[in-house]
C-alpha cells in the first residue's frame, strides 16, 4: 500500500509542476501586437489592434482607416512574415501622401 501511495505523491507533484509549467509559459507570451508580425494580427480582438495603431502611428486621426489596412494586408497571401509595425506605417504614409496631393 506504501508503494501506491509513493508513486501517486510523485505523479501528482509531476502534475502540479507540468500545470506550472505550462501556467509560465503561456504569461511569457507578448500581449504587444506592436512586435508581431501579421499572423498575430488575425487572433487579436478589435481593441487590441486600435491600441497598437495607435501606439506606432502616434495619433489618432485615421486609426480606422489604418486598422482596415493593416487588416487588407494582412489578407494578402505571404504577408504572414510582415510585421505590424512595418505594416501601419507602411498604411499612415499612405494616408499622410492621399492627405498632401
Amino acid at each position: 500500500m506504501n508503494f501506491i501511495k509513493k508513486y501517486f505523491k510523485i505523479l501528482i507533484g509531476a502534475g502540479v509542476l507540468i500545470v506550472a509549467l505550462f501556467v509560465f509559459m503561456a504569461s511569457l507570451r507578448s500581449k504587444d501586437l506592436s512586435g508581431g508580425t501579421l499572423k498575430n494580427w488575425a487572433s487579436a480582438n478589435n481593441e487590441e489592434r486600435v491600441s497598437t495603431v495607435r501606439t506606432l502611428i502616434g495619433g489618432d486621426e485615421n486609426i480606422d482607416i489604418v486598422v482596415a489596412c493593416v487588416g487588407k494586408i494582412a489578407t494578402l497571401p505571404d504577408s504572414g512574415e510582415m510585421t505590424i509595425a512595418d505594416a501601419a506605417r507602411l498604411c499612415n504614409m499612405g494616408m499622410q501622401l492621399k492627405e498632401n496631393l
